[in-house]
């Protein structure tokens, strides 16, 4: 029996569990954590936007302050949003582990292993992207300050930090208090990117699997020996309604991850593009005044949030893929041998394959690569347009 839990979601696990994500803990200990670290992902976009009660808004300064405010903007989009739909999660993990225990056939249990270790390379290589992030944003934060103290001479030299931010105290007398909070920030909503990317990705991964067992059901069903044989009617029936009924357990499972988070994933891409636009126009102004530290950091955000497009897009082409390829086998068998009532119901199949299945968002955004190639060309565009009105 395959046990999805500690076979193929032992990566993601660990992360949501220390950031009181995991759907199985509801304890009152837990609620207290996610309040905590959802008011710290918040107060540190509100004390980004209180800089512009005590400081001259110009327009580099703004671009500024709203390149890495709507960066924060999505890790708490991301956050809040799963909590929320925790249930969710909860009901679909056990849904899934159903239909797995529901697979006895050796080759299925072969194909749904499969996605199961595509799910755990794949979230391997997200987990390492993103984590590998959070020391470089916080060394790069905390090294000019120590070379300060090193090269000052006993000099005393005023602390910086690569994201303003204004609490409306003495923030060089607090400033690693306030240092704390910001890599606080920086740890929870990183994590968070990458255990619930994950989780995504790996539910996906599971129904590219089931989609694959429906294409293996249909191609066994309809096997040149078993077409021939009069006797084989209802196996051969059998065989396509277990192949259908697999293919809409998939597509239901899809349909639920993308309407129970349509909200998310439909603010994530407005605030992704607008994040990405900033970043890339702060980029050329940290170039062009010299100041290394933002400039790195501006190109990590860039970097972050490119690349978080484009495995979303990854996936959703993925899906859709996926899904094609049954009615490619479909098209494939030898429908014209099997009896008449069998080919109307594949003549059937074959209708419903017309249409390309599609993770769509909020009606305007079929996840693809397509779709990522138009994202990167409006952020670019909306940089063009802001690079040259200033």
């Amino acid at each position: 029996m395959i046990c999805l839990e500690t076979e193929y979601f032992v990566i993601s696990k660990p992360l949501l569990k220390a950031i009181g994500l995991w759907p199985y803990q509801q304890s009152a200990l837990i609620w207290f954590q996610v309040i905590l670290f959802s008011g710290i992902l918040a107060t540190v976009i509100i004390f980004q936007l209180t800089t512009f009660v005590t400081s001259k808004c110009t327009t580099n300064f703004v671009i500024k302050i709203l390149s890495n405010a709507f960066f924060f903007l999505t890790l708490l989009t991301k956050y809040t949003s799963f909590r929320l739909h925790i249930n969710v999660i909860k009901d679909l993990l056990t849904q899934l582990q159903d239909t797995c225990n529901q697979i006895t056939e050796p080759n299925e249990i072969a194909i749904i292993r499969k996605y199961g270790y595509n799910a755990r390379r794949y979230t391997s290589i997200f987990r390492t992207f993103f984590l590998s992030t959070v020391p470089i944003t916080i060394i790069g934060q905390v090294l000019p300050n120590i070379f300060h103290s090193v090269l000052s001479n006993n000099e005393s030299r005023p602390h910086n930090l690569q994201i303003t931010m204004e609490y409306f105290i003495d923030q060089q007398k607090y400033f690693y208090f306030i240092l704390f909070h910001l890599n606080t920030a920086i740890c929870i909503g990183i994590i968070t990117t990458a255990a619930v990317g994950s989780t995504f990705i790996a539910y996906f991964q599971y129904a590219c699997g089931m989609f694959m067992i429906a294409s293996f059901r249909i191609e066994n069903a309809m096997e040149n020996n078993k077409l021939q044989d009069i006797n084989n009617k209802h196996f051969i029936l059998i065989g396509l309604s277990r192949a259908v009924e697999m293919h809409r357990q998939a597509v239901k499972l899809c349909d639920l991850l993308i309407c129970r988070f349509e909200t998310m994933y439909f603010c994530l891409i407005v605030f992704g593009v607008i994040c990405l636009s900033l970043n890339l126009l702060q980029i050329f102004q940290t170039k062009e005044s010299g100041e290394i530290q933002e400039f790195v950091l501006s190109i990590v955000l860039v970097a972050v949030c490119g690349f978080y497009m484009f495995v979303a897009n990854l996936v959703g082409q993925d899906i859709t893929d996926h899904n094609d390829e049954i009615y490619v086998t479909v098209y494939n068998v030898q429908w014209y041998k099997a009896p008449l009532h069998i080919q109307k119901i594949i003549l059937f199949l074959l209708q419903r394959g017309v249409k390309s299945f599609t993770l769509t968002i909020g009606g305007l955004f079929d996840a693809s690569f397509e779709c990522f190639a138009t994202l990167v060309k409006a952020s670019v565009s909306y940089f063009t347009v802001l690079y040259s009105t200033r």
